[in-house]
């Protein structure tokens, strides 16, 4: 079944906003692998506005579950993850000043970089997942430079969902049925939420993951994290 991982970049931005320690990151992290969910991602930007470096170590030290790494491998991240050595490290194109991360790798044009990037994380036993548009194309060139995933960037399937679901999802389905052919594992990350999260994972049901962060920790702000964090489960069908 689909696993769930919870970006808490938000809750960090929030303490970096007052400084001091409030909200616990970690405490964060290791309640929210309490509720249930299978995994903690985490995005460190180099100006280290949300999750700091600091963070990704304390965090390595205490997670449980499946610890995921996301950013744009610049020198000083991927020192980051080969010392920390996470379960799996999502390689990200965003710019150091981007708010959000806002498209996925061109695979083919950016073939060789990812290859050396992806080699040196095989080195040590990481997973590697590439942020891709829902374009079977690029999903052929992730694979092409020896990726074990694609996480598909799902910004376009969360903006036109309410317009019509089935044209929604259509390249993603593509898109995912190509990773499939090829054999690469298949995630998904970027706008989902408990109205559009159920839909596309029974409609991909060979999903492993979706990495969900903004939407959950705002629907918490209402609902509490532990009763959040259950109903996206339930929406994943656990």
């Amino acid at each position: 079944m689909t696993k769930l991982s919870v970006n808490i970049n938000k809750v960090a931005v929030i303490r970096n906003s007052r400084g001091g320690n409030m909200p616990d990151v970690i405490r964060t992290a290791l309640d929210v692998e309490r509720f249930g969910a299978e995994g903690i991602t985490v995005h460190p930007r180099p100006d280290q506005r949300h999750i700091r470096y600091d963070d990704v170590r304390r965090l390595k030290e205490v997670l449980t579950t499946e610890f995921n790494i996301e950013g744009n491998p610049i020198p000083k991240f991927t020192d980051l993850v080969m010392e920390v050595v996470p379960t799996q490290v999502t390689l990200v194109p965003d710019s150091a000043d981007a708010i959000t991360s806002n498209s996925g790798w061109n695979t083919k044009a950016n073939s060789d970089f990812l290859r050396e990037k992806t080699a040196l994380f095989h080195s040590k036993g990481i997973r590697v997942s590439i942020f891709v548009d829902p374009d079977p194309a690029m999903v052929r060139g992730a694979a092409d430079v020896g990726a074990d995933r694609v996480e598909l960037y799902t910004e376009g399937y969360a903006r036109r969902y309410a317009a019509g679901q089935e044209a929604a999802i259509a390249p993603y389905v593509a898109a995912a049925e190509e990773a499939r052919r090829l054999g690469l594992g298949l995630n998904a990350g970027h706008d989902l939420n408990l109205e559009n999260l159920r839909y596309f994972a029974t409609t991909i049901d060979w999903l492993d993951e979706v990495s969900i962060g903004h939407a959950l920790i705002c629907d918490a702000l209402y609902l509490g994290l532990q009763e959040t964090v259950r109903r996206y489960l339930g929406e994943l069908g656990k």
